[in-house]
């Protein structure tokens, strides 16, 4: 009997942009998506490695090297070897697998092995650079643009070559800024030809220093700025004054602690990444289950029996506790059939319509149990049937919604329907960074991450910035010792990092007036140091 063939691997190269992992593209998320094994020249960060599958191999080629450095054929064996047993392989690059990296000599060495091979375009570092320092590389005045590998070679780079004529060169993969300048204007570039240099561009690091060729080395030496770097050389740089939309968002490079349970953070942090800071999640809560869970249960069996005309959610973890029970039982969004519905906010009310549940009322105030009390109607005997109110709650919330609900002549069922307890310490280098001004900012969302940051890691130095979601979580916060820079308009995520971007973009506008603005991500630092109360 003849055995069947064995079916050969595929090696896909995959462009990953150049360092934004939001430039990432589709087709590339889809490959990754798929992956028995990706290969990388270090390991890809977790906004990458989230597109693949929990089985995937990672394959970190900077390990390999850790004692010495690998040939390019030997980086193209491993390749091959990976894919040889059918498996699907990404090769993942920086930038476009063949305009940035080596993978046109890598892919010839799969297609030789007999290999299903597939390139996956990504967004070159030579157009994306300039692009996210504010660059247009092609106008209606300038259209030659030259690109020159700065990487020593056998034959090159032609400093000669590149420095002939006006055109607009983009030159990669410098390490030494002032050596190149110091090339082309002795190959006959004028010493006052504009040129940009950009260090870790298209991340929250990018830095840029705009300068003359004849007088980059002074001003990257005075602004701290070390290759590798991406150079454009020529009046294109110019237009930079204009069109710089990136190192000018109103948080941009700012490092911004959020203490939040690790289920809540994630829409704060995406708000703080369009301003451009880097939020570091730090759960200072963890949820629980209720200790002694009969409570809940006969909750969910009157919700069900129709004991209740209103059942009432404070929180999204109240949500969850419900819906989790409701699965426990086998029951979904149908079991709300004739009982009515309130969520506090919007964000309540947004998990309750991915359960499948449209809420009867949010507050149009105030998001919270006192603006809840505000648009709950009172208990009327005439046109409600039922009197009672089914309450599910954390463990520590306070009476104040039951009271009001009280007032409004109802009868309340106050259900711990989860618990909230102090998390487990960060690491060392968190708390450090916490405690010495390693952080910009902190932004609370309520009371309880107040208290439990200040338990778990200690109090913020005193020049970092406190942003509080309302009167209360910035009251809590005074109590600890902290002053609050930074009140949210309104108790919502959104609404507080709406206010830290004003106050960043409000700090970055008085230092520029300063003559302090130094163009470096992060928060401009005041040379006196704010007190704490």
């Amino acid at each position: 009997m003849r055995a069947t063939p064995k079916h050969p691997g595929t090696v896909a190269f995959v462009g990953a942009g150049p360092g934004d992992p939001g430039l990432l593209t589709l087709r590339a998320v889809d490959v990754l998506g798929r992956a028995d094994v990706v290969i990388a020249d270090e390991h890809p960060t977790t906004d990458l490695t989230r597109h693949c599958r929990a089985d995937v191999t990672i394959v970190d080629l900077s390990v390999i090297e850790a004692d010495r450095a690998l040939t390019k054929a030997e980086r193209a064996k491993t390749v091959v070897d990976a894919a040889k047993s059918g498996k699907s392989v990404v090769r993942l690059l920086v930038g476009d697998p063949l305009f940035d990296g080596d993978g046109a000599e890598e892919a010839a060495a799969c297609a030789k092995a007999k290999l299903t091979v597939e390139v996956v375009p990504g967004v070159p570092v030579a157009a994306a650079v300039p692009t996210y320092a504010g660059i247009a590389l092609v106008d209606a005045k300038h259209r030659e643009v030259r690109f020159v590998d700065a990487r020593p070679s056998a034959s090159g780079p032609d400093w000669a070559a590149a420095a002939t004529g006006h055109q607009t060169l983009v030159v990669l993969r410098v390490d030494s800024p002032a050596a190149v300048a110091e090339a082309l204007v002795s190959n006959g570039r004028s010493a006052d030809t504009a040129v940009a240099a950009t260090k870790a561009g298209t991340t929250t690091e990018q830095h840029t220093v705009v300068s003359t060729l004849g007088a980059l080395a002074a001003d990257a030496k005075a602004a701290g700025l070390t290759g590798p770097v991406v150079l454009v050389v020529g009046d294109v740089v110019k237009s930079r004054g204009a069109l710089s939309w990136f190192e000018t968002k109103a948080l941009f490079g700012w490092r911004v602690l959020v203490p939040r349970t690790k289920e809540q953070a994630g829409e704060l942090s995406d708000k703080l990444r369009t301003y451009g800071a880097v939020p570091a999640e730090v759960p200072t809560i963890a949820v629980e289950p209720p200790r002694t869970p009969q409570q809940m249960e006969r909750a969910v069996r009157g919700l069900v029996t129709g004991r209740y005309e209103w059942i009432a959610f404070t929180s999204v973890n109240a949500v969850r506790a419900v819906r989790e029970k409701f699965e426990e039982y086998g029951l979904d969004a149908r079991a709300f059939s004739g009982i009515k519905v309130a969520a506090v906010g919007e964000q309540t009310a947004a998990s309750l319509q991915a359960f499948g549940v449209k809420p009867d009322l949010v507050p149009t105030g105030e998001q919270s149990a006192a603006g809840l009390l505000e648009d709950f109607p009172p208990y009327d005997d005439v046109l409600d049937p039922i009197n009672r109110v089914f309450l599910p709650r954390a463990d520590i919330a306070t009476e104040t919604l039951v009271a009001g609900l009280v007032e409004l002549g109802w009868e309340v069922d106050d259900v711990t329907a989860y618990r909230t307890v102090r998390a487990a310490p960060p690491p060392a280098a968190t708390r450090e960074a916490i405690k010495s001004g390693g952080f910009d900012a902190v932004v609370f969302t309520s009371s309880s991450t107040v208290r439990n940051l200040v338990g778990i890691a200690g109090k913020p130095h005193a020049t970092t910035v406190i942003a509080c979601i309302g009167p209360q979580t910035a009251k809590t916060a005074e109590e600890h010792g902290l002053r609050v820079d930074v009140l949210a308009d309104d108790p919502s995520v959104a609404s507080l990092a709406d206010a830290l971007a004003a106050y960043g973009l409000a700090q970055r506008l008085a230092a520029e007036a300063n003559g302090e603005w130094t163009g470096k991500p992060g928060r401009p630092r005041a040379s006196s140091r704010r007190k704490a109360k």
